[in-house]
């Protein structure tokens, strides 16, 4: 990764305020997408951040295009504002782009980031991501940056292309499509009884062009893409199969993988839980 281009060269305006960081108060590192076109600049970003959303500055500490070039933002001292309540704890990195068009070379601009904040703060910073922040619900970074960061960001051979086919099924590899979380915010695959947010599959509802049915055995068929032994008369699922209607089975089911995930074990399928499934590669 050569120098970042400095804020004067890329014609950044004059903050509005700035809030130092020490080094000691950061313990993690998040990664960020713009979710626009390529075409998209620093400047761009920093005019809808400040005129936009009233913000002091652009909200992130460096951005990352395409090629691999990397953008000073507000820097390694200075407080984001690009994941609340983490803006101090966190340095927030975006790639300018959309999900899919992230290339090596900008993954590798990314990891030399994340390896760079690891040097200055004198300790292994936590890798994460804008959705996987407490209190950010956002389906930000999307699912290609998303598995890169819960694989590690692998650079080089591992570290992928923008839009490269799954493996086959594995030791670390990751099988299957890779569908983000079809429910709203705040919303999980639970029992018929709990409020409107647990999604039973009992009341046939729709998310995005599918039943809610169609979703959650599109689950449990990711988990035995994964290894898992799953359906009528296996495992899992034995009595009813995978028939889309939560109940004690599929909470049965979501505690087993949830344990061996090292995830909160609850019985509910929520966001955290869906990604294992289907951005995690196999371990």
């Amino acid at each position: 990764m050569s120098s970042p281009v400095s804020r004067s060269a890329w014609g950044a305006r004059s903050p509005r305020g700035r809030t130092t960081v020490a080094w000691s108060r950061r313990t993690g590192f998040t990664v960020h997408y713009s979710a626009g076109p390529a075409s998209q600049t620093p400047r761009r970003i920093q005019d809808f951040h400040m005129d936009g959303n009233g913000w002091a500055d652009i909200g992130y500490n460096f951005l990352v295009d395409r090629s691999g070039t990397v953008y000073e933002g507000r820097g390694w001292t200075v407080a984001g504002a690009h994941a609340a309540p983490h803006n101090t704890s966190h340095v927030g990195v975006c790639f300018i782009g959309r999900d899919g068009d992230a290339t090596p070379a900008a993954k590798a601009s990314i990891r030399s980031l994340y390896d760079e904040a690891c040097r200055r703060s004198g300790r292994t910073l936590a890798r994460t991501w804008h959705g996987g922040l407490s209190g950010n619900s956002t389906e930000c970074p999307g699912s290609d940056l998303r598995a890169w960061v819960r694989a590690g960001m692998p650079v080089g051979d591992g570290g992928g292309g923008g839009g490269a086919p799954a493996p086959s099924p594995g030791a670390g590899t990751l099988p299957g499509p890779r569908f983000d979380f079809p429910l709203p915010a705040g919303h999980y695959f639970g029992p018929a009884s709990g409020p409107d947010q647990s999604v039973s599959g009992a009341f046939r509802r729709t998310f995005r062009g599918r039943t809610d049915r169609e979703w959650l055995r599109e689950w449990a068929t990711q988990l035995g893409r994964r290894g898992w032994s799953v359906g009528r008369g296996r495992t899992h699922l034995a009595r009813h199969g995978n028939d889309g209607v939560y109940g004690p089975e599929y909470r049965a089911l979501a505690r087993a993988f949830q344990r061996s995930q090292g995830l909160t074990v609850d019985g509910l399928i929520g966001r955290e839980t869906w990604d294992e499934a289907f951005h995690a590669p196999v371990t």
